[in-house]
């Protein structure tokens, strides 16, 4: 199945199942109003969600909508807790060439992972508002799961029954502010303002074959001012799969229902699949050249990020969004 959050409703959303074409919805109140609430109590709601989205897909629903993607929120406007991972290492590596780094052989045995803004989402068309072009404004095209309750130092085999939700996100960075940060050797801050989710999260179930070892198998794909910019294959070079990463997330810490976990910007061996993100092109031009040559985002540039099936029809909707100059208060 399909949900989403329209914007109405407070803080939190209204929960939404949308039919399987991302054309139509019903309103599922008299299950869960909200996503939050719909994953704290999984059991329960799940099945009785299904059972909408069932009836929804086979035309046999009263009060259906037409789905307007600029009425959507993120599919959970704030979440309790995000952890974002880096499990595609090809990143990792060009990154650190680029600067003569080599990738310490931990990266291979131990996930990397940091705790990231949760406290809100934007939603999936809404524009992206920053203070100043030089921070370096650039995108991160990534795939996200949602768990339900899961205690503390579960294994990966237990792990992966604890994923329920699966959804893209664009992981906003600033990257003129990463290295000062960083630096500092306390991790992400500033330099990692608010991100978008895809218009909806679906069920691993949904995926189909797509969905195998707790990896999604198909290609991400990244539109910026609408030319191609990269469409990296996200069952490939995935060093830890999402079962992983949930246990990574766990191993000291039980893990509340909502919680998302990010793969990390997906990235291929293969550089002929694209980058999705600025700074990994930048890296292979600073490799290649010795400088980079693409700039980061300006204000009015637009991002566009959506995963495809097999058949070429959009699984959870794509984020398209603008680069915006924040106004202020």
């Amino acid at each position: 199945m399909k949900l989403a959050s329209l914007k109405t409703g407070g803080r939190d959303g209204t929960l939404i199942v949308v039919n399987r074409a991302l054309t139509q919805y019903v309103k599922v109140s008299e299950v869960a109003a909200t996503m939050q609430q719909a994953i704290e109590n999984w059991s329960d709601s799940a099945p009785r969600l299904n059972a909408v989205s069932e009836a929804l897909n086979a035309g046999e629903c009263d009060d259906v909508a037409a789905l307007d993607f600029d009425a959507l929120a993120s599919p959970f406007p704030r979440a309790y807790e995000f952890v974002d991972g880096s499990a595609y290492l090809p990143h990792v590596e060009r990154v650190r060439r680029a600067r003569g780094a080599e990738v310490p052989e931990s990266f291979y045995t131990d996930p990397l992972m940091y705790q990231a803004t949760a406290a809100g989402f934007l939603g999936p068309r809404d524009p992206v508002p920053v203070v100043s072009e030089e921070y370096g404004i650039d995108f991160e095209a990534e795939i996200v799961v949602v768990t339900d309750d899961l205690p503390m130092a579960v294994d990966a085999e237990q792990a992966a029954g604890h994923i329920q939700l699966v959804g893209l996100i664009n992981d906003v960075s600033l990257r003129n502010l990463i290295p000062a940060e960083l630096a500092k050797g306390f991790g992400f801050l500033q330099s990692k303002p608010r991100s978008a989710f895809s218009p909806v999260f679906v069920t691993p179930d949904e995926l189909g074959d797509a969905w195998r070892d707790s990896v999604l198998h198909r290609p991400l794909l990244s539109t910026l001012n609408g030319e191609h910019f990269g469409a990296p294959e996200a069952g490939v070079d995935m060093q830890f799969n999402f079962a992983q990463l949930v246990a990574h997330a766990a191993r000291t810490r039980p893990l509340g229902a909502g919680t998302i976990v990010g793969s990390g910007t997906i990235a291929n061996q293969d550089e002929s699949l694209g980058a999705s993100c600025l700074a990994e092109r930048r890296m292979l031009e600073i490799i290649a050249n010795g400088k980079p040559e693409t700039p980061f985002m300006a204000f009015g540039d637009r991002i566009r990020i959506e995963m495809l099936n097999t058949q070429g029809q959009s699984i959870f909707g794509a984020i398209d969004q603008v680069i915006e100059r924040y106004a202020g208060k």
